[in-house]
């Protein structure tokens, strides 16, 4: 337990009855890059989640699109707003919009028309082996994806990049040609250890993003890196990234749900806490609120 704010700069909420997500309907299998979601494949409202960080000192949390079908992702961005107004959460929403088709631009405008709604996430990781890749193909080698991408700065909009450190490198032209678009790299780059060059591949991809300003990224998604993870486990690239992006470019997040299939939320507070101890209390301040609060604009007074 802590007395530092902390703003959760990655949180789904979803209600199964109103909306589709096909990743949390069965059939059920350890297959693919979550392994099986049955364990969280019911519905997880705010209540829910307020619960399970009852011991931590929760000032804000940033919804981010959790993967309803692409035609509900307004329906998700409405319901959302709606949680907002009546109870004062998500503060800010991280929407879906499929920024290689035809339609991108109006889905863009039509998503920041909402109040809450900060930035974009569309699910970009592409992995030869089909257990890691969330895509049949690698979308961010694509025309129009580029261009999509373009388009987010016309509208304010960030982005939030949930790729594999083995396709940084392809994208940095793309994030040096726009500075005004700000990128968060989700799950620490999502670095896997078992890949030929695993590690080497992540620490280039992530040094080739950290060149970059406008770039930050989250510390969350250990159960990526390591299912039954230990701290001992996960440090490491805790650290490294911190160390690449500096103190006031990391985002402790909780990734709650999808993470308590690998642990209790407690368990990954407690880590990361442990973690940073060595820190000092302003840069731990940052890393677990502050900067949450600056990259999502959420004016919060923490």
């Amino acid at each position: 337990m802590t007395d530092i704010p902390f703003i959760d700069a990655h949180v789904h909420l979803w209600d199964l009855a109103g909306i589709r997500y096909p990743w949390l309907n069965p059939p059920f299998d350890d297959g693919g890059p979550n392994g099986s979601t049955e364990s969280i494949a019911r519905n997880y409202l705010l209540d829910d989640y307020l619960a399970d960080a009852a011991r931590w000192n929760v000032k804000g949390i940033v919804h981010i699109d959790a993967g309803a079908d692409p035609a509900q992702a307004l329906d998700e961005t409405r319901w959302l707003e709606g949680i907002a107004a009546g109870q004062g959460m998500p503060n800010a929403i991280v929407a879906f919009a499929p920024l290689d088709k035809p339609e991108a631009e109006m889905i863009l405008e039509r998503q920041a028309a909402h109040p809450h709604v900060r930035g974009i996430r569309q699910i970009v990781n592409w992995h030869r082996n089909p257990m890691r890749t969330y895509s049949p193909a690698d979308v961010t080698q694509s025309d129009d994806w580029w261009h999509g991408f373009g388009l987010l700065a016309r509208h304010g909009l960030s982005f939030d990049l949930q790729c594999y450190a083995g396709q940084m490198a392809g994208l940095a032209p793309l994030i040096a040609r726009h500075p005004d678009i700000p990128v968060i790299i989700n799950h620490v780059g999502m670095p896997i250890p078992s890949d030929r060059e695993g590690i080497t591949r992540w620490r280039h991809g992530m040094r080739t993003m950290a060149q970059y300003p406008h770039v930050c990224t989250k510390l969350s998604g250990v159960g990526f890196i390591y299912r039954d993870w230990t701290m001992e486990q996960i440090r490491p690239y805790l650290l490294e990234a911190i160390d690449i992006f500096g103190p006031d470019r990391c985002l402790f997040a909780s990734d709650s749900p999808t993470d308590k299939l690998f642990a209790p939320f407690d368990r990954y507070l407690d880590a990361y806490h442990a973690i940073v101890a060595g820190f000092s209390e302003d840069e731990q301040r940052a890393m677990f609120g502050r900067n949450a609060n600056r990259v999502y604009r959420l004016g919060l007074d923490i």
